[in-house]
């Protein structure tokens, strides 16, 4: 099984969650989507990114950017980088996705598509209300849920978990439990241990 820890804000993480669902699927293995609060992450583990965001190297910067948008168009994505909100505040679109459970994949795409693609602002109620009408989820009901105090608990809970458990960003993704990796350019080696695992078990 692989486990996935995400959060929607991250443009690295857009692209591991849309390259992710084909290589899953063709190795038949299924993914446990585990929403979470990268910001979380970084004020108790790895405070470094907002040193890097204050004053970064200017030719790494670069280099970066034109990485990601070498990423994005293999993987056939539109991502703004930095979007006009940057970072944005993801907390009730994570809810979203706990609310949501195993019917959390068509919105968290649209929550990714909206931010990184539409540059639209999703920590807006009226930004949310419109992901729910693209993907027919009950308005009034998604509001109430994410709202709810066992929802707000599960995403701290997934957040703390990731940490415990050697995370420190997002994508962090698990293959059974303790193989560790992060990031979307990992997804060739998660390919390889998924390889070994089914060779092992013929």
């Amino acid at each position: 099984m692989i486990e996935f820890f995400f959060d929607c804000s991250s443009p690295w993480t857009y692209l591991a969650f849309h390259n992710i669902q084909p290589l899953a699927k063709e190795l038949g293995v299924e993914i446990s989507w585990r929403p979470i609060l990268v910001g979380g992450i970084f004020n108790t583990v790895n405070p470094s990114v907002y040193a890097q965001r204050e004053t970064p190297v200017p030719l790494k910067a670069r280099y970066m950017k034109k990485d990601l948008q070498d990423w994005a168009r293999s993987a056939n994505l539109a991502i703004k980088m930095p979007p006009t909100v940057f970072p944005v505040n993801s907390v009730k679109a994570m809810r979203g996705c706990i609310w949501l459970g195993k019917d959390m994949v068509p919105f968290a795409t649209a929550v990714f598509e909206t931010y990184w693609g539409g540059d639209k602002d999703i920590s807006q109620d009226a930004v949310l209300a419109e992901i729910c009408k693209k993907v027919g989820i009950d308005e009034p009901k998604f509001f109430a849920g994410i709202s709810a105090q066992d929802i707000k608990d599960q995403l701290k809970a997934n957040t703390e978990e990731v940490v415990a458990r050697g995370g420190f960003g997002s994508p962090t993704i698990f293959v059974d439990k303790t193989d560790m990796y992060f990031g979307n350019d990992r997804l060739p080696l998660i390919r390889e241990a998924l390889l070994r695992r089914k060779a092992s078990a013929a």
